[in-house]
């Protein structure tokens, strides 16, 4: 079991709820996103924390640029900081940060909800190694008789 002291940039990410809740404090909350993103540029910048706003990166699809895609903030070289004033973070959040993730080539990133006076956030780390079954060790017939057992009747 994973205990905290293993866990993947902690220091930075607690920087960087710690700069979150300064700036719920300061601003209140249910404000449009952009308010949000821009005073944690201020807070980051007030406490020397490294930092870049809305850095583009290519969006590739079978090695063709199909997009580009701008994270609000990336933190310490090394976090995605993704700003949202939204009901409740859901998987539907969580699916979009790995796919920032996987853009970016970051393996940690945050999602900070300022819709409520108390912050809501989310730490999501891409995992290195994908936990499926390999198609060797997948025995298909079994899979398939499963999968497709209400087509036979």
């Amino acid at each position: 079991m994973r205990t905290n002291a293993s866990l993947i940039l902690k220091d930075e990410v607690f920087r960087i709820v710690g700069a979150a809740m300064e700036v719920l404090n300061g601003l209140g909350h249910g404000l449009p996103e952009k308010p949000y993103e821009n005073a944690l540029v201020v807070e980051f910048q007030r406490s020397g924390s490294a930092f870049v706003q809305q850095r583009h990166f290519d969006v590739l699809y079978k090695g063709v640029k199909v997009a580009e895609y701008a994270p609000d903030l990336i933190a310490f070289n090394a976090v995605v900081v993704d700003v949202k004033v939204i009901e409740a973070i859901s998987d539907h959040e969580r699916g979009q940060m790995l796919n920032y993730l996987k853009i970016t080539g970051l393996t940690v990133g945050v999602i900070l909800n300022f819709k409520r006076a108390k912050l809501e956030w989310k730490r999501i780390v891409l995992a290195s190694e994908r936990l499926v079954p390999s198609i060797e060790s997948l025995d298909l017939q079994k899979y398939y008789s499963r999968s497709f057992a209400f087509i036979r009747g």
